[in-house]
């Protein structure tokens, strides 16, 4: 017989959306800390501006709003002007930044990349989102949806601080060398709750039109699915948001084991795969997993790394094994496993034309070319710049003359006797002055461009950024 007991919503799962967000910002926010608000303009952002404006001088934070104009819909112009108007009357600075999205299969994955490189870009301490209990509760769906594990069920940490960005050593994202914190604190406030608060308060927001569309898998769940679920379990999103709250510790556990497991291997480095091989099957895809995040990439799904370890552990030894995982791809040389960032085809990289900076990124190249300076050591400056000094991709069949009364030598040679890896040797750069091939950073210098005694010089080298995802 069916129980004809109905579940309630706990009282628990009702937060006041002022409550929440002071506590959470409290144990995250210092003072003077500069505070960035993204605002769509939404409900959702709007009550976060208005909860934000009261908690500024509270807590003596500096408050400004960032309004990403996607171009995807016919009112997205009257977006901007209204989150300018908002944040006007309120008196917090608003910047509005225009981002082109490639539209096709996955326009919306497209439109969050864009919108969280716009906030990196933003000079920050805290970003805060206006992600709700609601959302918290759909992500888990949907990531059930897609057979996702544990990392996935964790869905969006209240407080995370390597999303959309560049990690440090310390998982910190990072802006112009700070680390940011990313900050949803109405993540355990439902959206009726949101909506109250804002009735209350008489506030004002606008309302996107493509919400309304099922079209969006997600829309499709906030419309369909998840009123029919909240018929039969009212309390269900305080329990996903919990559920979601004991994944993020299982997956901290996690990583916490992989950090164990990586054993001596450097932050950045190869994984010896000795090391792998000691370990179980499901631990050492885990350390892979763990390193790839770490590093910034998205993970590749469950078969694509399981047949990626099976390569490394399993192809002769004199294999050359190179699996594409997506953001970023794996190599494996003299008993290490390389995890390197996923790049376009060198000889795509356009020569960039040295200016006298220190350092220059190439991103076609995935890394940094830094160019010191010296004396008496490396490249005679007065030589190198007797004509324009470009950096340019290795073409193939280039030589260097070591010294006067030798002979030149192929690249090829040189680069072997370097013992540079396979991979990286169509990736470094490569210094000319006009046509000439002047140095090869770290390798060798063309002995018409060595400096003399005393001589003002210029010492270059070549940083090749492997926990930088990059495709050129």
């Amino acid at each position: 017989m069916a129980s004809s007991r109905k579940s309630k919503p706990a009282e628990a799962d009702r937060r006041d959306p002022a409550a929440a967000v002071a506590a959470c910002l409290k144990s995250v926010v210092e003072p003077r800390d500069r505070v960035l608000l993204a605002l769509s303009g939404g409900i959702d952002s709007i009550v976060l501006l208005d909860l934000l404006v009261g908690l500024a001088p509270q807590l003596n934070f500096e408050l400004r709003a960032l309004h990403v104009d996607h171009q995807l819909s016919p009112s997205a112009s009257e977006w901007a002007r209204f989150c300018r108007a908002a944040c006007r009357a309120r008196g917090v600075p608003c910047r509005v930044v225009t981002v082109d999205v490639a539209r096709g299969n996955s326009t919306e994955a497209a439109a969050r990349e864009a919108r969280y490189a716009a906030l990196r870009k933003s000079r920050a301490d805290v970003v805060v989102l206006a992600h709700n209990a609601d959302d918290q509760a759909e992500t888990v769906l949907l990531q059930l949806f897609r057979g996702a594990g544990v990392r996935g069920l964790a869905a969006m940490p209240v407080v995370r601080r390597d999303e959309g960005g560049r990690r440090d050593e310390g998982g910190g994202m990072r802006d112009e060398g700070r680390k940011v914190s990313l900050v949803r604190p109405l993540l355990d406030v439902s959206r009726a709750d949101i909506e109250a608060y804002a009735k209350r308060r008489k506030l004002v927001w606008v309302e996107d039109e493509s919400n309304a569309s099922t079209v969006f898998l997600r829309n499709w769940v906030r419309h369909e699915i998840a009123p029919r679920i909240a018929q039969r379990v009212p309390g269900y999103r305080g329990t996903l948001v919990r559920a979601a709250r004991h994944m993020g510790e299982a997956a901290q556990l996690l990583d916490e084991l992989a950090a164990l497991d990586a054993g001596d291997a450097a932050p950045g480095g190869p994984l010896p795969l000795a090391r792998l091989r000691e370990l179980s099957p499901a631990r050492a895809r885990n350390l892979l997993r763990f390193t790839i995040g770490s590093r910034g990439w998205r993970l590749p799904d469950a078969d694509r790394l399981k047949e990626a370890l099976r390569q490394a552990l399993d192809a002769r030894g004199d294999a050359r094994v190179h699996v594409d995982l997506g953001d970023c791809e794996m190599r494996r040389r003299a008993g290490s496993l390389y995890l390197l960032p996923a790049r376009a085809p060198a000889a795509a990289a356009a020569p960039v034309v040295w200016q006298g900076e220190p350092e220059i990124a190439l991103s076609g190249l995935g890394g940094v070319l830094a160019m010191r300076p010296a004396c008496g050591t490396g490249m005679s400056l007065a030589l190198l710049e007797t004509r324009p000094v470009t950096i340019r991709a290795r073409l193939g069949g280039e030589r260097l003359q070591l010294a006067a009364n030798r002979p030149a030598r192929t690249v090829k040679n040189l680069l072997q006797e370097a013992q540079m890896p396979a991979w990286e040797r169509s990736r470094v750069p490569f210094i000319y002055s006009g046509d000439t091939l002047a140095c090869i950073p770290g390798v060798a210098v063309d002995h018409r461009f060595h400096a003399g005694p005393g001589e003002p010089s210029v010492e270059a080298s070549w940083h090749a950024s492997p926990g930088v995802p990059g495709r050129g």
